[in-house]
């Protein structure tokens, strides 16, 4: 039986694949549930058009992205905070911080969630933060944290700090 699904089904496929499947699943499960619709032609040709559409949508958005990711990437913002002992932050950068940053710096605005900064930065020095565009799109920015005031601060270039460090106490 074919069947044209309105819903994602796990282990099935997304909303609007055409999919062939077995006679007592579909006529059991998948229709009465609302899950899936009899494949006519009209059915058929809809989901078509819609999955063409889809494809223009995803394309005309991933060249976006990378057009974005070319502008940013290897661009450095930076940080002037307040520091303590070694080097330490009296609070931290978060990868909100580091959106508005972007957002002042380059009026771009980026979603927090999509700056991949792991642990909030805690102290100085200069760290490469991944920022996700998009599925496969990726640019880097590189945050420079120093400490205002010269208490403790060393020059940005002295410090090299990966995005994965992990203070231990």
């Amino acid at each position: 039986m074919k069947v044209v699904l309105t819903q994602d089904v796990p282990n099935l496929g997304k909303a609007g694949e055409i999919k062939e499947v077995s006679d007592g699943y579909g006529r059991n499960y998948l229709l009465p549930k609302g899950f899936a619709a009899l494949a006519t032609k009209g059915l058929i040709k809809q989901a078509q058009e819609r999955n063409e559409a889809q494809k223009k949508r995803d394309l005309k958005a991933r060249s976006e992205a990378e057009q974005l990711a070319q502008r940013l990437n290897g661009q450095t913002i930076r940080f002037t905070v307040r520091v303590g002992e070694l080097d330490r932050l009296y609070g931290s950068i978060t990868n909100g911080d580091v959106a508005e940053k972007i957002k002042q710096q380059f009026s771009i605005d980026i979603d927090r969630r999509r700056i991949e900064l792991g642990d909030p930065i805690k102290r100085a020095g200069v760290y490469s933060v991944p920022v996700r565009l998009s599925s496969g799109v990726e640019a880097r920015l590189n945050v420079v944290v120093e400490g205002e005031g010269g208490e403790g601060a060393q020059p940005a270039a002295a410090v090299e700090a990966p995005v994965e460090e992990t203070d231990a106490e």
